[in-house]
């Protein structure tokens, strides 16, 4: 109760989450649904909903208390998820059901002709089949074991969809996948402590992009496992990885990532990392199987152990 009482809504996710979401309600084109204030400025309208939610959660756990009858209590939640909803509809706006649209190629020339789609007709013809099913979520945490799953109690968009599920692996493992993966032209979701030594007018990370030592006259002396344990550090923001340089030997020297603060951000919009800084700061990375090597999709399917969502490494995403 006093995670959700805590945490009842936050401005961000989690990859399961929009496959969940995504095979069950669709996708549209940003031009069909664009964005509106509060989509681009989500800080009051969450802080709205997210005060509705408490004060439902206590009128519900009151009725619960009071003896109420379930089907009664089932009654009022469908009033206050419509509440909710109403809320979401005047910020967002309502979810187009239908709309009309034509692809194109880059030069903005339309290919075939315009046609009608529901948001879940249009996720099967850019999508195709499932999403869930497909990739693996790995983790580095260097607190657990190595090559075991997890899973995040309570973590997950949609009643019936899936928490989180990740296998912790060693940075070597996570790279190797990734530049499997780059290597053969598909992106990937991955997270980061993106603050941490952060030029964000050059859209630089490097470990020694700033000297606080000396500045300070002091150490900063903690491993990765020692600032995940004291909350110091943790997965904080997702961002789309998109490229890799390679030395001669094959191994990765810097990253590209894309994020989402807009092209006067970074480079266009873009974020170069060191390999050192990538393997101290980063987090998390969501890969299609077809990327992973078989030792670890076998080891992805033992029975996870269960985490709580308070855990430091767990910190909000954005």
């Amino acid at each position: 109760m006093r995670f959700f009482f805590k945490s009842p809504i936050n401005d961000g996710g989690t990859f399961c989450g929009v496959a969940d979401l995504a095979e069950k309600y669709g996708l549209v084109p940003k031009s069909v649904q664009p964005e509106t204030y509060s989509a681009e400025n989500t800080s009051r309208m969450a802080r709205i909903v997210a005060s509705k939610l408490r004060e439902f959660g206590l009128e519900l756990r009151q009725m619960g208390a009071d003896g109420k009858k379930p089907a009664a209590l089932q009654q009022r939640k469908v009033e206050m998820l419509g509440t909710i909803y109403h809320i979401l509809a005047i910020t967002l706006g309502e979810p187009v059901k239908e709309f009309t649209f034509a692809f194109t190629d880059k030069k903005g020339k339309a290919i075939g002709t315009p046609r009608k789609y529901t948001p879940l007709e249009f996720y099967k013809a850019t999508v195709g089949g499932p999403i869930n099913g497909t990739f693996i979520m790995a983790m580095n945490d260097p607190r657990r074991p190595y090559y075991k799953t997890y899973e995040v109690e309570y973590d997950r968009h949609t009643y019936d969809g899936h928490n989180w599920k990740y296998i912790n692996l060693p940075m070597d493992d996570i790279e190797q996948m990734a530049i499997a993966s780059i290597k053969d032209g598909c992106k990937l979701y991955s997270s980061y402590d993106v603050a941490k030594q952060l030029d964000r007018k050059r859209g630089y990370l490097d470990l020694d992009n700033y000297d606080y030592g000396s500045l300070f006259g002091t150490t900063f002396t903690m491993d990765k496992a020692q600032r995940i344990m004291t909350f110091d550090s943790g997965s904080t923001h997702a961002m789309t990885l998109t490229a890799v340089d390679l030395d001669a030997d094959g191994k990765a020297t810097k990253w590209k990532v894309e994020n989402s603060w807009g092209a006067t951000n970074g480079q266009k919009g873009c974020l170069i990392m060191t390999d050192r800084w990538f393997r101290e700061y980063s987090f998390r990375l969501v890969v299609d199987k077809k990327y992973v090597p078989q030792n670890i999709l076998e080891a992805e399917k033992q029975k996870p152990e269960m985490v709580m969502p308070e855990d430091p490494l767990f910190q909000m995403d954005e």
